[in-house]
């Protein structure tokens, strides 16, 4: 009976020791409407299979429990699909809480128009580290690792730098393939343009800046609004630094676009001085979010 006991509790330690190291809770949705004549099987075979591989596997050997996961959703809209090769658009949106508050911070917000793969119903997605196996594994464990990084970054000074190096060990390795998406100087808007911009040297600022707008900022609002306030607007004008140094840097762009309405929001009683220049400072980042910045004048 006390072998019994001890297995069991072994059994019960590893069973929990591996949830605690699954770090995402990703809803998937995979939108084939466009697709006709075809058995819908497919579609929601494949809605189920990246659902487990997003939330059951863990990308890195950080401990998350249940209640720390990252909440993330991906968006798979399917345009073409014909014996099992698939031309998809990708949507990536995470969010991350608020210490104080039951209010959830978008964190990432990103569109890949050239998700491309093939994949057969009831086929296992596989995913290794060290080699280049199927474009649908290798995309999906990219945006894993840049949410993770994203993540941690928000919570801990350039906390993310473990897991952004294993996104860009996917990039390299893709660079052999013929895969889309990946390759240097084929698109500014790429994987490659992505995590390249996350690790330049140029964006060690921005960081930083994301890191005290999070923690310092967002976090401390519970505690004195006002001064979480002027701390999250003292540090923009990194934004528009970066971006002037590199005006092609998608990473800066991305902030933006995912940013504009909760930093409008934290703007509604700001002091005119304080309105303006984020005004200045969005505007010029992010041309295309004019209209939502408009109540800022």
């Amino acid at each position: 009976m006390r072998k019994i006991i001890s297995t069991l509790i072994i059994m019960l330690f590893c069973i929990t020791l591996g949830l605690q190291a699954q770090e995402l809770n990703c809803k998937v949705t995979v939108n084939s409407e466009q697709i006709q004549g075809t058995n819908k099987s497919m579609f929601e075979a494949l809605q189920k299979a990246v659902t487990e591989f997003m939330n059951e596997r863990p990308f890195t050997e950080y401990k998350y429990e249940q209640k720390e996961k990252i909440e993330c959703s991906l968006y798979i809209i399917v345009n073409s699909y014909s014996d099992n090769y698939f031309s998809t658009e990708l949507q990536i949106q995470a969010n991350r809480p608020v210490f104080g508050s039951n209010y959830k911070s978008p964190i990432f917000s990103y569109s890949d128009k050239t998700f491309n793969f093939q994949y057969v119903e009831g086929d296992a997605l596989n995913f290794d580290l060290t080699s280049f196996g199927n474009n649908l594994t290798e995309v999906l464990a990219f945006y894993a690792y840049i949410i993770i990084g994203t993540d941690c970054d928000s919570f801990s000074k350039f906390g993310g730098d473990y897991a952004y190096r294993m996104a860009e060990q996917i990039v390299n390795q893709a660079q052999s393939t013929n895969e889309n998406g990946w390759k240097a100087f084929e698109d500014n808007h790429n994987r490659y343009a992505l995590i390249n911009n996350i690790l330049d040297d140029v964006t060690k600022p921005y960081r930083e800046y994301f890191y005290t707008y999070h923690r310092l900022g967002l976090d401390q609002m519970h505690k004195s609004a006002d001064n979480s306030r002027a701390i999250i607007v003292e540090g923009m004008p990194v934004l528009k630094s970066c971006y002037k140094a590199r005006p092609s840097m998608i990473i800066i762009s991305e902030f933006a676009d995912t940013k504009s309405q909760e930093i409008v929001n934290i703007l509604s009683r700001g002091s005119t001085d304080e309105r303006k220049q984020v005004y200045d400072i969005m505007s010029y980042v992010a041309p295309t979010s004019n209209d939502m910045l408009d109540s800022l004048k």
